[in-house]
């Protein structure tokens, strides 16, 4: 495997966290990249960095960031965004991982794509349904603040340094872990 192989890898990971968050951000950014020439996607993928798509994926963009900011709407959209997630982070996945057969770099897009970016969002929609219930809906903006910042740090960093978005990844998935592992019932001995 060449170091660019292990950094398209890096790259379709951290977007597809980043898809977890916010689904739309990552791949506006990814299409703002290749439409910078910062990186190139594979042949199939060239599309995504022409302006209809940096256009389109903008307003998209900014019409999931501001609807997550009104309380019921946010939720409604989580239970879109879910298996959303899991398309969009297998796609950013395979139109980022460079110099592998077709079989594997599928298999690493559903797996590590779709996988890693459906069980953000999965977590992250539970979060907030905990918050309306808890709060009424009153702390969401901030969940919603939150997310997205989350999405713009690790989509920015996936592209200008991806080993340090793998890594965030990493902490992002062991926090949700974590969590999980402090709410999920314990077992009757």
């Amino acid at each position: 495997m060449t170091p660019d192989t292990i950094i398209s890898i890096f790259l379709g990971i951290g977007l597809a966290a980043s898809v977890g968050f916010r689904v739309f951000l990552p791949l506006f950014a990814l299409s703002f990249a290749a439409y910078l020439g910062v990186w190139e996607l594979n042949a199939n993928w060239q599309w995504i960095g022409s302006l209809a798509a940096l256009i389109t994926l903008g307003v998209a963009t900014l019409v999931e960031i501001f609807a997550y900011f009104i309380p019921w709407v946010d939720n409604a959209l989580d239970s879109l965004a879910i298996p959303l997630a899991g398309i969009a982070g297998t796609a950013v996945m395979v139109s980022t991982v460079a110099n592998l057969d077709p079989v594997v770099t599928w298999s690493l897009a559903i797996i590590a794509g779709g996988g890693t970016a459906t069980a953000i969002k999965g977590a992250n929609a539970t979060g907030r349904l905990t918050s309306t219930v808890t709060t009424g809906g009153i702390a969401n903006p901030i969940v919603s603040t939150v997310e997205t910042g989350t999405a713009v740090v690790v989509s920015t960093a996936s592209i200008l340094v991806p080993p340090i978005a793998a890594i965030l990844v990493i902490i992002i998935l062991i926090f949700i872990f974590r969590i999980y592992r402090k709410l999920r019932p314990k077992a009757k001995q």
